[in-house]
């Protein structure tokens, strides 16, 4: 068994906005197929929601994440908006989407979102990690659903 992974995604001059929480809705396995390259044919759909129970306005304007494979290697992705979009939630608004991330193996993933709140403050919300794992006879040890 791997040791636990430590994310640390949170852009340093951001705001942890009270209130604006990211969570993990669904993860869905799938296993080969003609969409799958050889070399990776484990996909993991997952499912996630952001929801502002803050007081304030925000706009999403980005992501990061960090995939840690079993093997130690990683992978960041980063980059401009959310599935092509820049989310503006008013209080008590969320915004759900879904993505994939396919892999060789098993893997730990974790993200964070960030953005503007309607003052101008940098801020970000972080997605608590989960991990992907393969389900059993596939050469995996966990459960195919979380």
């Amino acid at each position: 068994m791997r040791p636990p992974v430590r994310c640390l995604l949170a852009v340093p001059a951001s705001l942890a906005l009270p209130g604006l929480t990211a969570h993990l809705d669904k993860l869905v396995y799938h296993h080969g197929g003609k969409s799958l390259p050889p070399d990776k044919p484990h996909a993991f759909v997952y499912f996630i929601t952001i929801h502002n129970g803050s007081e304030h306005t925000v706009t999403l304007l980005g992501r990061k994440w960090v995939v840690t494979h079993d093997d130690g290697s990683q992978l960041v992705i980063e980059g401009d908006k959310i599935v092509g979009e820049t989310p503006r939630l008013a209080p008590g608004e969320q915004f759900s989407y879904n993505s994939y991330h396919v892999t060789a193996g098993p893997a730990h993933s974790c993200g964070s979102f960030h953005g503007v709140d309607d003052l101008g403050r940098h801020i970000h919300v972080i997605l608590p990690g989960f991990d992907m794992q393969i389900p059993y006879g596939l050469g995996g040890t966990g459960p195919c659903d979380v």
